[in-house]
Formats: structure tokens, C-alpha cells, sequence
């Protein structure tokens, strides 16, 4: 389960930079790919209209990749059951702090924890 987890990261980490290249090699508004690549290059590989076709639909599976990704990491993120999960921590019983005399019944009030009794015998004895 552990490998099916890092293959689907490694997969979203890699759609994601994908994403990123390939909104960074896209054009605005109104420019054409010769702004980016020379003047010659529009017409060159994909056509006129072809590189922005091939650009935007690789952008489409690239992110619908990254979005399945993490739907998968957050699915198999939920089926853990570790010592450290979100699930067992609330599982457990609260424990609740002994009261203090007097400042517990101040709202508000800090209460400094009690010393363990093998440092106040010591204290004690000194």
C-alpha cells in the first residue's frame, strides 16, 4: 500500500510541474506563438491554431491527472490507522488535569502544573 502511495505522489508531483511548464509556454490574449518562439515558429510544428489546440489540451490532462492524484492521496491518507492518525487521537478518552484550589475558579486564570512528588520531597528535605 505504501508503493501505491508513493507512485500516486510521484505522479502528482510530476503532472504538477507539467502544469506548470505548460501554462508558462502558453500565450495571452491576443499573442501568437511567433512572439514566443520567433517569428517563423508559429506556423512550424502545430500550425497556427494546432500548438495552441495541443498546448491547452495537455494542460486539460495534465491537471486532470493532478486532481485525480490528489483525490487518491487524500482517500488513501483517510484509510490510515497509525499511532499518530487524526482518528485514534480522538478516539481516546480526554484527560482531565486534578483542580487546583482557588485559581480553578477564576476564569481565565493559568495554572501552573503541579511538581512531580519526588521533587517536592526533595524540596522538602532541603
Amino acid at each position: 500500500m505504501q508503493f501505491f502511495a508513493n507512485l500516486v505522489l510521484i505522479v502528482q508531483l510530476l503532472s504538477g510541474i507539467a502544469i506548470i511548464g505548460l501554462v508558462l509556454v502558453q500565450h495571452g490574449k491576443g499573442a501568437d506563438m511567433g512572439a514566443s518562439f520567433g517569428s517563423g515558429a508559429s506556423g512550424s510544428l502545430f500550425g497556427a491554431t494546432g500548438s495552441a489546440n495541443f498546448l491547452s489540451r495537455s494542460t486539460a490532462v495534465a491537471a486532470t491527472l493532478f486532481f485525480g492524484c490528489t483525490l487518491g492521496l487524500a482517500y488513501l491518507a483517510n484509510g490510515r490507522t497509525g499511532a499518530g492518525s487524526a482518528e485514534t487521537l480522538l478516539d481516546r478518552a480526554p484527560v482531565s488535569a486534578p483542580a487546583a484550589s482557588g485559581a480553578a475558579a477564576i476564569p481565565g486564570a493559568v495554572v501552573a502544573p503541579a511538581a512531580p512528588a519526588s521533587v517536592a520531597a526533595s524540596a522538602a528535605a532541603n
